[in-house]
C-alpha cells in the first residue's frame, strides 16, 4: 500500500498545470447586404422573386452559422519569447519563438536552446499554432486530489 502511496506522489509531482491550448478563431459576421456562400437547410437556393421562399430563406439563414473567419496572420500571432506548438510541412515542432527576420520565424526548440530553426510563414500552418498556458481547470482537478490525497493519509494514519 505504501508504495502505491508514493508511486501517486510522485506522478502528481510529474504533472503541470501547463498546456498547448489553440486560441478561438476570430469570426466575423455577415452584413446585411451580403449573400451568405452557404447552401440553406434543405440545400436550395431561394428566388429573390418568391415572397414565401425569400421569409424561409430568411428562416434558414438563422439556424445555418453565417460568420465568416478571419484569415490568420502567422506574424501577429507567432510572439518573441512566448512557447508555442506548431506544425510545419507535417512535422510538429515546441518551440520558444526569438524573432521574425522578413517573413521567417526564427525560433528554438524548448529541448535544445542551442539548435536554431528557421521557417518561412507560408510553412506553418496556422490553424495549428497552439500556445503554451496555464491551464485553470487542470490545477483545480490536481489541487482537490492532492487534498483528498492528504486527507486519506492523515485518515490512515489516525485509524
Amino acid at each position: 500500500m505504501q508504495k502505491y502511496l508514493y508511486l501517486i506522489l510522485i506522478s502528481f509531482s510529474l504533472t503541470s498545470c501547463y498546456t498547448y491550448q489553440r486560441k478561438k478563431q476570430v469570426v466575423e459576421p455577415l452584413e446585411n447586404g451580403q449573400e451568405s456562400a452557404k447552401k440553406t437547410v434543405n440545400g436550395t437556393a431561394a428566388s429573390a422573386k418568391d415572397a414565401t421562399a425569400d421569409v424561409k430563406n430568411k428562416k434558414a439563414q438563422q439556424t445555418v452559422n453565417e460568420q465568416i473567419p478571419v484569415p490568420i496572420n502567422v506574424q501577429n500571432e507567432l510572439q518573441p519569447t512566448k512557447n508555442y506548438k506548431i506544425k510545419v510541412d507535417g512535422r510538429a515542432y515546441k518551440v520558444i519563438v526569438d524573432k521574425w527576420e522578413g517573413d521567417s520565424l526564427v525560433a528554438h526548440p524548448i529541448s535544445k536552446p542551442e539548435k536554431i530553426l528557421k521557417f518561412h510563414k507560408n510553412q506553418i500552418n496556422a490553424e495549428t499554432i497552439a500556445e503554451k498556458r496555464f491551464s485553470k481547470p487542470l490545477s483545480d482537478i490536481l489541487t482537490v486530489v492532492t487534498y483528498a490525497g492528504i486527507g486519506v493519509g492523515v485518515w490512515m494514519l489516525l485509524r
